[in-house]
């Protein structure tokens, strides 16, 4: 199994990368539609502002594919700003719009707690999560955002930072979460060697 890495320029691709690399999985990096198209599995990290991912998207011409690819079935992944990018849209950019494979949008963390939401925090199990399985409930991950997902009825795991967001969310072969598993420690590996495990 080879993982493509939906890269559109984030900073996070090489940890990701080398996150992969550690659990022996095969990956390569790709802005390419075609590579997009006949994946096997898709990765999507993301970091920065939401207006460059979906301007990236949009631009290099693989906005279609991707959402082609996720409708066939294809495993998603999306990190940070690829779980973001799954809504209607995002107050972060609210003249653009998002892949809306997910009903929704994206909103702002409430203003009266510090922003970005930078560290570590815990998450809640709502309901059984794939992706969190083997893993203690309330374990702890590691976060750098100030948007978020408040409602979605795909949320299996929550956090709260002045709201209650989505942290994992995962419907049918689409898996997102608000996290970077690639610098959550041991609980971070848990979860991508289960979206591995569910790929396969």
């Amino acid at each position: 199994m080879k993982i493509t890495i939906l890269d559109y320029g984030a900073g996070n691709v090489p940890s990701v990368e080398r996150a992969l690399q550690r659990l022996g999985v095969e990956s390569h990096r790709t802005a390419s539609p075609e590579c997009i198209s006949k994946a096997e599995v898709l990765l999507l990290p993301g970091v920065g502002h939401y207006a460059a991912l979906v301007r990236a998207l949009d631009e290099k011409h693989l906005r279609a594919p991707l959402i082609g690819a996720i409708h066939r079935g294809v495993p998603f992944l999306g990190i940070c700003l690829g779980l973001q990018v799954l809504f209607r849209s995002s107050e972060e950019a609210s003249e653009l719009r998002g892949l809306n494979l997910l009903p929704g949008i994206v909103s702002a963390l409430p203003p009266n707690v510090k922003l970005p939401h930078m560290g570590w925090n815990q998450i809640e199990n709502k309901r059984e999560s794939s992706l969190l399985s083997g893993i203690d409930a309330g374990a702890y991950f590691y976060f750098a955002h100030s948007y978020a997902a408040l409602d979605s009825n795909a949320t299996t795991a929550t956090c709260s930072h002045g709201a209650e967001f989505a942290a994992v969310i995962e419907q049918r072969n689409i898996f997102a979460v608000q996290f970077h598993p690639e610098k959550s420690g041991d609980s971070g590996v848990r979860v991508l060697q289960s979206f591995l495990r569910l790929a396969a």
